[in-house]
């Protein structure tokens, strides 16, 4: 049964434990190396640099291009702004990417960042049967952890679930989470075969998907703007008795990490960075403390 009302005017949390009244929360979606190609068999994804299909017939060199650029240079360049603010972030991971690229699977590994579960594959479950929705999440599940040498406990797709994901990470014992859902900025409980179940919302809204999703970014400065707005309208919120604020930041290392767009997430960061009221903190941190003082 869908929810219109959720918190309404009474959000159970004025501040978050660390006493900030924003907490904000960058999740890399890595998904090179996961995305339909033919080499693996699958034909071609259209999701690199540009969002025009190719003849299914013909292999997609550019696009994959695209994505090799993410693994190659994009992931390392957003890597070094994050330690340049030492800013913590969540890793949104397909397994199979976190295969095929060990050089940042071992900085994974070795870092403190959280990893939140992503499939093994970077394909739509919405379109799998539900024994291949639950292969992919198991297989992910299994091979994620001892690439990173820590348990995953949170989990979401990619852009549509289908009406069992949530039911199927729900049944899997080492997940306390999903994120798929954008239908709040809170976390929230719900209710899976009968059992309270905990939702971290996602944001399609601050994400760099909207470079090629109509209204989209024309140029950095935008995407900079956009988010920078957000978090200062959060804070003033906040500020007015409109309680504890989360915010969600989508990035992918192919779009992001480019130079030109890596300027958007520098800027962020100079921006929040140092703000006592506001903390730059990990999805698992945020589901800690919801669980903790709002169960």
């Amino acid at each position: 049964m869908r929810d219109f009302v959720g918190y309404g005017r009474s959000v159970p949390l004025d501040r978050w434990p660390d006493g900030a009244l924003v907490a904000v929360n960058i999740v890399v979606n890595v998904e090179e190396g996961a995305e339909a190609a033919w080499p693996d068999g699958e034909g071609n994804d259209s999701w690199g640099e540009y969002t025009i299909p190719i003849d299914p017939a013909v292999r997609d060199l550019g696009t994959e291009g695209h994505f090799e650029f993410g693994s190659r240079v994009g992931i390392w360049r957003l890597v070094r702004l994050f330690e340049r603010f030492d800013a913590p972030v969540t890793f949104g991971v397909c397994a199979r990417a976190l295969e095929r690229n060990p050089p940042f699977a071992a900085w994974l590994r070795a870092s403190d960042h959280d990893v939140l579960g992503h499939g093994y594959r970077w394909a739509e479950v919405s379109q799998m049967s539900e024994v291949d929705e639950l292969a992919d999440l198991e297989h992910a599940m299994r091979v994620l952890p001892e690439l990173v040498g820590r348990p995953v406990r949170g989990w979401y797709v990619r852009s549509f679930p289908s009406e069992r994901t949530r039911r199927l990470a729900a049944a899997h014992p080492d997940l306390a989470y999903d994120s798929d859902s954008c239908n709040d900025e809170l976390p929230y409980w719900t209710d899976v075969d009968g059992a309270r179940w905990l939702v971290v919302p996602y944001s399609k809204v601050h994400n760099d998907t909207r470079y090629f999703l109509a209204p989209t970014y024309a140029t950095p400065r935008h995407f900079a703007e956009t988010l920078i707005g957000a978090v200062d309208f959060l804070l003033d919120e906040a500020r007015h008795g409109a309680g504890a604020r989360l915010m969600t930041v989508g990035l992918h290392p192919r779009w992001s990490g480019q130079s030109s767009r890596a300027t958007a997430v520098r800027d962020f960061l100079a921006h929040v960075s140092g703000q006592r009221e506001i903390s730059l903190v990990h999805r698992e941190q945020v589901a800690t403390w919801w669980a903790e003082h709002c169960g």
